[in-house]
């Protein structure tokens, strides 16, 4: 499977066959929007799915759906400065801009970035700690302001 991309709905249905669950409509259709939005909220999947009203969910059962999926490393998750929850649905190594003031999360691919900062890393010893992962998060805010008439 190529790693920088989500999963097709055959291969997200092949994760969910491997991992014992069922692909039931509302974990395809969370799985529709989160290929569709990249990084969500409960919120948000659980408005686009509504707004395409293909399935009846509830934003806690997408929050269930969301956190399991995540928890089996099928999906990522990150948490905004607003204490919201937000789901990726790309698990590949890379980084995040982070938009401070409207609480959007967006890729940031730099395969040569991130080569040397695992490449550096991974020379550094922490003691008492084994590291696990590299987290990278770019936090700003839009430059250009946005008026209002």
């Amino acid at each position: 499977m190529n790693t920088h991309r989500c999963p097709t709905v055959e291969e997200f249905k092949q994760i969910l066959k491997k991992h014992s669950l069922k692909a039931t409509p509302q974990r395809l259709a969370v799985h529709e929007v989160m290929t569709e939005l990249g990084h969500a909220s409960a919120d948000m999947v659980t408005e686009a799915i509504a707004a395409k009203s293909t399935t009846k969910v509830t934003v806690a059962s997408v929050y269930n759906i969301l956190t399991n999926l995540s928890m089996l490393g099928i999906y990522d998750y990150r948490l905004s400065s607003n204490n919201k929850m937000y789901f990726d649905v790309n698990t590949f190594g890379h980084m995040h801009l982070y938009d401070k003031e409207n609480h959007v999360f967006k890729d940031v691919i730099d395969e040569e970035l991130m080569n040397m900062i695992h490449s550096y890393l991974g020379r550094k010893r922490f003691k008492g700690y084994k590291v696990e992962g590299i987290d990278i998060q770019i936090i700003g805010r839009p430059t250009r302001k946005r008026y209002t008439i």
